[in-house]
């Protein structure tokens, strides 16, 4: 039989054999748990960055409906014959004539915009029913002057320059401007 010192001997070596073993093993888990932490860090940075993408998307589509309605406050190029049209018709369902004696257009300020001199004829309560309307019509409208006459016969005027914001052809859309929808 072998002695007791033996024993003790062969179980010292199995200790430290089975505690470095352990040891090597703790240190591979270790790394591969602090790949693993490296690696839940950029999907964590993966994922806020998807979140924030598509809530800039989302933003930006929401910005494309908001600006299809601004774009209705100004009279495209192609349209100002269909604007003037209107103006003529919310005199005439007022009792009242409204003539375009000019039309230009003007570049002084950061916004393009027309220009137009109005002639509106009628009774006194027609003319200022029909300035009302235009001024109140739904466009980014300024009246530049006014003025309020008799003539005679009773027939009221009022000469009015009016300026109206404006939006350039190759601009009139949604979409203008270069922006694309996501």
């Amino acid at each position: 039989m072998k002695s007791p010192l033996t024993h003790l001997v062969f179980a010292l070596i199995m200790g430290a054999a089975l505690l470095a073993t352990y040891g090597v093993w703790y240190a591979a888990v270790s790394a591969k748990s602090a790949s693993v932490t490296a690696l839940q860090g950029q999907i964590d940075t993966k994922t806020e960055t998807i979140k924030r993408l598509a809530t800039t998307r989302a933003t930006f589509a929401e910005m494309a409906g908001d600006e299809a309605v601004v774009q209705g406050y100004f009279v495209p190029e192609t349209g100002v014959v269909s604007f003037i049209d209107s103006l003529e018709s919310r005199g005439d369902s007022l009792g009242a004539t409204v003539n375009v004696l000019s039309v230009s257009t003007s570049k002084t300020s950061a916004q393009p915009s027309l220009e137009l001199s109005l002639a509106i004829n009628g009774t006194f309560d027609a003319v200022m029913r029909t300035v009302g309307a235009i001024e109140y019509a739904p466009y980014a409208l300024s009246i530049m002057s006014l003025s309020v006459e008799q003539e005679a016969g009773g027939v009221w005027r009022a000469n009015i320059q009016i300026s109206v914001g404006s939006v350039p052809a190759a601009s009139s859309g949604p979409n203008a401007g270069g922006t694309k929808k996501p």
